[in-house]
């Protein structure tokens, strides 16, 4: 039971950063607009986010690649993370989401970190000896 769980949770983050790496590039501007101001080039960032979530999306599906996937995708996510505090901070320039989005936006992301964390994570069968979940 526990092993199909894990690979449940697997799913929703592969599918979570894929989509999400798609939408950096067909809505670029949702993006940038989310970006605080004092972060330099929002376009490439926006971009390179993109890629990186892609990237890292597909590293997830070989179990070879898929811990390390889940350390950049944590360390993605963590650096993204001053997008989301600005728009729970600046309300009143997100006028089309709600002030409970915003801040729950902020706890998904507790909750996706620790899925990330999870899921990626390998089961000890013995101490010696671990076993991956697939």
């Amino acid at each position: 039971m526990l092993k199909w769980l894990r690979r449940a949770g697997l799913a929703v983050v592969f599918v979570w950063f894929f989509i999400g790496g798609i939408s950096h590039f067909t809505r670029p501007e949702f993006f940038m607009a989310i970006m605080p101001p004092w972060v330099p080039f929002h376009a490439a960032a926006v971009y390179v986010s993109g890629v990186l979530e892609i990237v890292f999306a597909l590293g997830l599906l070989m179990p070879a690649t898929r811990r390390w996937a889940g350390y950049l995708l944590i360390a993605l996510t963590l650096a993204v993370t001053p997008a989301n505090v600005h728009m729970w901070l600046s309300p009143q320039l997100f006028p089309d989401i709600s002030e409970a989005a915003l801040a729950w936006r902020l706890v998904v992301q507790v909750l996706l970190l620790a899925l990330i964390w999870w899921s990626t994570r390998t089961t000890e069968r013995v101490r010696s000896r671990t076993v991956d979940v697939d």
